[in-house]
């Protein structure tokens, strides 16, 4: 019987740790499909997720672009390092009651986040305004 609980334990640690939604995930541009940046997710000290843009995949994209269009606090901030995920609580097995940033349509919304279920390669980032929402699926980068 110490033998199935240990092996039981063993299996939920890794599951675990393969679903953790911390780490680095590759965007998708919703239109062309093609890979855009990569964003890492990481905890700050108030417990909350937060995701940073680390790295620009797209062709010709410049770390020194800034977002001038954007308005208030955002307008003529560097998008590399720029937070497009704020403020993220975790509620199961999903993280809720966070912010997701486009900084290119300057739109921030409503959101939450959790690994697919079906894949923990995935992970699914919903926004919403107000009843409708959007999920987009990025994936996890190998190192």
């Amino acid at each position: 019987m110490k033998n199935i609980t240990l092996l039981s334990f063993i299996f939920l640690f890794l599951q675990s740790f393969a679903q953790d939604v911390k780490g680095k995930w590759i965007t998708i541009d919703d239109d062309s499909g093609k890979e855009k940046s990569v964003v890492e997710i990481y905890e700050k000290e108030d417990g909350k997720l937060y995701g940073k843009i680390v790295e620009f995949l797209e062709e010709g994209a410049d770390p020194d672009d800034a977002c001038d269009h954007c308005k208030g606090d955002m307008k003529g901030k560097k998008l590399m390092g720029f937070e497009v995920l704020k403020g993220f609580e975790k509620n199961g097995d999903k993280y809720e009651n966070g912010k997701v940033t486009d900084p290119e349509a300057d739109k921030t919304y409503d959101s939450k986040i959790w690994v697919d279920e079906d894949n923990p390669d995935i992970l699914k980032v919903r926004g919403y305004v107000s009843v409708m929402y959007r999920t987009q699926e990025w994936k996890r980068k190998k190192d």
